[in-house]
């Protein structure tokens, strides 16, 4: 047949011949073709695929969290994350305290961050800050990296020997003191809840019940606070034995600041500023919380007590009492804009000036209608004197009349 293609077949091993069907061009031409669109959906299939697992990925890196909470942020400015506020001390946490004060003490530009104590460092801790879009945690770390940056020294001027002396006094109150005083806060609720009377409420901005809350506090943050002291290798003492490692090194430090305004001389290091925060957690606990070692410092190491005056007047000033107390402003140290009028007393306001207008015009009418009454007062008693004169000028005519009459009849009468 016209058009038709013979195929020929391979030949076996028997040297016969195998005949395939015989197919058309037509026939040939459509097996072809789809041949070619099998491919082609092969290599959409494998570009969709693609597709998907690029989109895959680039949704997994949205999903990401940011790195930097404070994304609108000013050039150089410290972002500082910590816990809030509470009437007897700025921070309920000494790492915390150390970095504002260093950073007050230093002038360094910064401004706390109300987050309500919802974040944390990538290592997990309190506090952190955030400086021109990077992080930086840990207290001692960021000093270190802000001091570089900014310039920054701590006013007392330290030999080697002394540098190496406040090296290990620094290790023995943040990794041996603190936790002693982490076991006693850890205790019971109280003696934290209390003893910094916290309002746990304003402190995370819920709403639910102070019960509830105080009652979730004591089971995690309480239980946490214990097991932390355990994992340090204090956990296995009595308490007491823990109060008395605490005491034993208050005495230490109390010994070795002996008569002098801080521990190097005349002026403030690293050393102070450490000891200062910490110490400043026990003398600011409430009277009327038990508390023993602040009832050592208080009895025992009175020059702890004034290090701590020393520390917080050279390093906040006026500042301390606007972070404390009924006011616990985060930043008192940044002025404060006017508060803009509220809308509901704008609109009092208008309705007041509304008033007092309507009032005005109300007492201009009444005025005026009153000026109108004494001018036609005015007149009508004018007018009556006029009449009144009318008329006695008219009687004094008769009078005048009469008595003429009367003249002329006498002279007549005199005549005849």
């Amino acid at each position: 047949m016209p058009g038709d293609t013979a195929v020929e077949a391979p030949v076996g091993d028997n040297d016969k011949k195998i005949d395939e069907p015989v197919k058309t061009d037509k026939e040939a031409i459509v097996e072809e073709e789809k041949e070619a669109e099998a491919t082609e959906e092969k290599k959409d299939e494998e570009k969709v695929g693609e597709g998907k697992e690029d989109g895959s990925k680039a949704a997994a890196a949205n999903s990401k969290k940011p790195g930097v909470h404070q994304k609108d942020f000013e050039e150089d400015m410290v972002y500082l994350f910590q816990f809030q506020r509470s009437p007897c001390i700025p921070s309920i946490s000494p790492f915390c305290l150390k970095l504002e004060s260093w950073l007050k003490l230093h002038g360094i530009k910064y401004m706390n961050v109300d987050h309500k104590c919802k974040f944390r460092s990538k290592k997990g801790m309190l506090p952190f800050i955030e400086l021109n879009g990077e992080e930086i945690a840990d207290s001692n770390m960021i000093i270190e990296t802000l001091a570089a940056k900014f310039g920054k020294e701590m006013p007392a001027q330290l030999s080697a020997e002394q540098k190496n002396v406040q090296h290990a006094m620094v290790a023995m109150v943040e990794n041996h003191l603190h936790w002693t005083m982490v076991h006693w806060r850890s205790r019971e609720s109280d003696n934290i809840l209390k003893g910094y009377k916290l309002d746990i409420q304003t402190m995370i901005g819920s709403k639910a019940p102070p019960s509830i809350l105080n009652w979730v506090f004591k089971y995690m943050h309480c239980r946490k606070g214990m097991k932390k002291v355990k994992s340090q290798g204090l956990g296995v003492h009595s308490a007491e034995e823990i109060e008395q490692f605490g005491k034993s090194d208050l005495l230490v430090l109390s010994e070795m600041l002996g008569d002098k305004e801080f521990f190097f001389g005349d002026e403030p290091a690293l050393l102070d500023l450490v000891v200062y925060a910490h110490v400043a957690q026990l003398a600011m606990v409430a009277a009327e919380t038990s508390c023993p070692l602040r009832d050592y410092i208080e009895a025992d190491c009175k020059n702890l007590v004034g290090l701590v005056s020393r520390m917080k007047d050279r390093c906040w000033g006026d500042h301390w009492e606007a972070a404390t107390g009924e006011e616990m402003d985060l930043n008192p140290h940044i002025p404060k804009p006017e508060p803009a009028p509220e809308p509901e007393k704008e609109e009092e306001k208008k309705e007041e000036e509304k008033k007092e207008g309507e009032e005005k015009k109300e007492e201009q009418a009444t005025t005026e209608k009153e000026e109108k009454k004494e001018e036609e007062k005015e007149k009508a008693d004018e007018k009556k004197e006029g009449d009144e004169k009318k008329d006695e000028e008219k009687e004094k005519e008769k009078v005048e009349e009469k008595e003429s009459e009367d003249a002329n009849k006498t002279s007549e009468e005199e005549k005849k």
